[in-house]
């Protein structure tokens, strides 16, 4: 046995006897995705290799797959990895451990660290580029709300405030010098969404990432950089606590795409 299969569940079934999505039914780029995933894991490649090979492959921006929707392109610009990582492993179940699987899907950290340049060379650099937009469009946009509203919670310490109060709804105003509410609005007209309708996760994604390009069309160069490393330290803070050491790839420093 070689050390890749290794990694593989014990005695896995076969690929051709599991319930494995039809390719038939799927776009030409996207069958080929499935089709090299399938094929790396039965040869013995390491199932995250293999996905991401699959993921350079993958071609649809959303599909609907078991009942659900699937959105991996938001405003066609920032690529949702860890969405199109959950709908390929589905097609491969078995051949990947399930303790390495969750802390993937729900910590996002790789079994592997790879290099920057290994990633981009796997999955393309546009596709990275992508990533990066998702990065610093949703996860870090979210960072930086939680750093200002730990900063809102000090405050309110010092002064000897209820911290209960709505400290996320000061931190939003201080991003964004607008209510939430307001900004939501402007979302949602902007997109021709329904003005009243409740927020799905897809939408809190979609959401965060327009309210990420609204604040840099609307901020200074020096606001946007300092804000950016505030979200980057708390963001690295948080993930020092849980022992989390690395993404999918990406260079941590005080920047965000142009």
């Amino acid at each position: 046995m070689t050390q890749d299969e290794s990694l593989l569940r014990k005695e896995p079934l076969p690929l051709d006897e599991r319930r494995i999505v039809p390719v038939e039914t799927l776009a030409a780029g996207d069958a080929e995705a499935i089709d090299y995933l399938k094929n790396g894991v039965a040869s013995g490649k390491h199932w995250y290799m293999a996905l991401l090979g699959a993921i350079g492959l993958w071609a649809s921006a959303e599909e609907k797959f078991n009942g659900r929707t699937y959105v991996y392109l938001i405003d066609g610009e920032a690529f949702d990895w860890l969405q199109l990582a959950e709908r390929l492993c589905a097609a491969i179940p078995g051949f990947v451990p399930e303790n390495e699987l969750d802390t993937l899907l729900f910590r996002g950290v790789p079994p592997l660290q790879l290099e920057v340049s290994e990633v981009k060379e796997i999955i393309g650099d546009k596709k990275y580029g992508m990533y990066l937009n998702y990065f610093y469009g949703i996860t870090v946009e979210e960072a930086l709300l939680l750093a200002v509203q730990e900063e809102v919670d000090k405050e309110k310490h010092v002064q000897g405030l209820a911290r209960h109060s709505d400290s996320s709804g000061e931190a939003f105003r201080r991003i964004y010098d607008v209510e939430k509410d307001d900004l939501l609005q402007l979302f949602r007209e902007d997109k021709k969404l329904p003005k009243n309708s409740s927020t799905t996760l897809d939408e809190m994604k979609q959401f965060t990432y327009w309210s990420f390009k609204y604040r840099l069309k609307r901020c200074e160069k020096a606001r946007i950089a300092s804000d950016t490393k505030k979200a980057l330290t708390y963001l690295t803070r948080i993930w020092q606590r849980k022992g989390i050491v690395q993404v999918l790839a990406v260079d941590l420093a005080p920047q965000f795409p142009g």
